[in-house]
């Protein structure tokens, strides 16, 4: 027996693709064009640490470093050969824009099978997965960041897919049929990989293992097949893989298997630079208001105002239908798990939201509220499907179905010149922007030749701005990680130690090592630069340039 039709690749499966395709192209030419897709610092700090694996004074896989998982970064590489991509930013956009599109197809596939098997999918049914593919594609927040090297356009298909690989698992191992039930391990086996990739592209991936886990085990065990035991074994190793291999990693490298949790790059470390004891981030060690500050960034991503509560009011209307009205449809509950996890993270873990209509009335990680939009999409989706259901009257089905459009069109064309995404990110770079861009300009007219020392952790844009290759850079990269607690033979450490020596010119940032180094060193300052808002850049020519 063959796949079932709504499992198999068909021209409407092809029409979202070029559909989500044409979206994506669209608007990565249009925020190219406007020179945005490097506004966020965190895509800026991606593409670089791509980028040091080949070019660096000490290139390979150990740039990659730990703070991020390396699965973005390693995808990254190949389009970032080009300089111009680099410099552009559009080689750190490349696999973003793909996983957008993917994601968009997961998305129409998910609904589409969840609903309409085992048999051919119905109208209803088929104008469920647009709806929900329209929500997914069209959100503005998601149009912007997929243009951008940010991490949540992959983790988001990988998210996806996994969810549609396990519920087809859930639906065909029910059934008595020995090619359904093959099929069944096939889609089992193919979630766990989906969540491997996951596990190596954002920590959501990690506490979404752990649910996947139970819910396979649980998923097993009702369907009361002895055989699926080596299915479920497979998965379960196919889940600890990643963090086992990262925890393993950081071990080795850094002598600290949590060096990426409680490191000096760490997200605690990163707070506890820029938040007092005394005034902790909202939702500290309080998981009510952790999880109303992860709920709202989700509307915010939606919509503004009182459109908020449209979409919860569909999404769990969507929800409650679905499971009441089919049992099978159960595994799209997963698809609410990011809000576990964000609610644990920022009450306990160091990771702070700021919302510009809540306390501290900024811009911070609203972006993590897009985490949910899958879940928002299907929701949605479904309740207009159910809702079809109980109407026996085709004028009535058809105004649900355009009340539906007609709202979610309306409540994406109130954010649509202002996504809150792309705010955060315009907001919060523009100081950063200005000052790489004039410690830019001042180092296109060094030397060709020169060598750099500077400490890359936080402008490292100055240098990609100006077209400056890596491997001309001394920097904090430069040594034996696995040596602690510092590495005295390290290049870094040397130079750091005795600048003149190892380099021509020295970029030092207002509290970053290298001025720190620079406070016991005589050396000739040529420009000092300062803008609000950021540390004051001091560049110097050591005397091994002056000679």
């Amino acid at each position: 027996m063959s796949a079932p039709l709504n499992r198999r690749w068909d021209p409407e499966t092809a029409l979202v693709l070029w559909f989500a395709a044409c979206v994506s192209i669209g608007s990565f030419l249009f925020y190219l064009r406007q020179g945005d897709l490097l506004l966020y610092g965190d895509a800026v700090a991606h593409i670089n640490i791509a980028r040091r694996v080949f070019d660096s004074r000490t290139p390979g896989l150990l740039q990659l470093g730990t703070v991020w998982l390396p699965l973005p970064h390693l995808l990254m590489i190949p389009f970032l050969l080009s300089n111009w991509a680099w410099q552009t930013g559009v080689g750190g956009s490349i696999p973003s824009l793909a996983a957008y599109v993917l994601g968009a197809v997961g998305v129409f596939r998910l609904v589409r099978g969840a609903v309409g098997f085992p048999s051919r999918p119905d109208t209803a049914v088929r104008i469920a997965a647009w709806i929900a593919v329209l929500i997914y594609v069209g959100n503005p927040n998601l149009i912007y960041l997929q243009t951008t090297a940010m991490t949540e356009p992959l983790y988001l298909a990988l998210f996806i897919w996994m969810v549609v690989y396990f519920s087809e698992f859930v639906q065909e191992s029910g059934q008595k049929n020995e090619d359904l039930e093959k099929s069944g391990l096939s889609s089992l086996v193919k979630c766990g990989l989906c969540l491997a990739g996951a596990c190596l592209t954002r920590y959501d991936g990690w506490f979404l293992a752990a649910a996947m886990c139970v819910a396979v085990v649980v998923a097993a065990k009702a369907t009361e097949r002895q055989d699926l035991r080596h299915g479920v074994r497979n998965f379960i190793l196919l889940a600890a893989f990643a963090p086992v291999f990262w925890l393993a990693y950081n071990g080795i490298v850094y002598r600290n298997p949590l060096e990426f949790a409680n490191g000096p790059y760490s997200a605690k470390a990163i707070e506890r630079k820029s938040v007092s004891e005394t005034s902790p981030h909202p939702g500290t060690r309080n998981l009510p208001v952790a999880a109303s500050y992860f709920l709202k960034s989700a509307e915010l991503n939606l919509a503004p105002g009182n459109w908020g509560r449209w979409w919860w009011l569909l999404a769990l209307t969507g929800t409650v239908l679905a499971l009441i009205s089919d049992r099978r449809l159960w595994p799209l509950l997963v698809l609410w798990v990011p809000l576990m996890f964000y609610s644990l993270s920022i009450a306990y873990g160091s990771v702070p939201i700021y919302l510009p209509v809540w306390w501290p009335f900024s811009h911070y990680n609203v972006r993590y509220g897009l985490e949910l939009l899958p879940a928002f999409a299907v929701s949605v989706a479904l309740a207009v499907y159910f809702l079809n259901r109980f109407v026996r009257n085709t004028t009535a089905r058809t105004g649900i179905v355009v009340v539906a459009l007609i709202s979610v069109s309306l409540s994406y064309a109130s954010i649509w010149r202002d996504p809150v995404c792309f705010h955060e990110a315009w907001i919060n770079s523009r100081t950063r922007t200005a000052l790489e861009r004039e410690v830019a300009a001042y180092l296109r007219g060094l030397p060709p030749d020169s060598t750099l020392l500077m400490f890359l952790g936080n402008h490292v844009g100055a240098l990609q701005q100006a077209g400056i290759p890596l491997r001309r850079v001394i920097n904090e990269g430069n040594h034996r990680t696995w040596v602690q607690p510092s590495d005295p033979m390290g290049l870094w450490e040397r130079a750091l130690a005795n600048p003149q020596q190892y380099a021509d010119f020295v970029i030092a940032f207002e509290g970053d090592p290298v001025y720190i180094a620079t406070r016991t060193q005589s050396m000739f300052a040529l420009a000092v630069l300062h803008v609000s808002g950021q540390p004051v850049a001091t560049i110097y020519q050591t005397q091994r340039a002056a000679r």
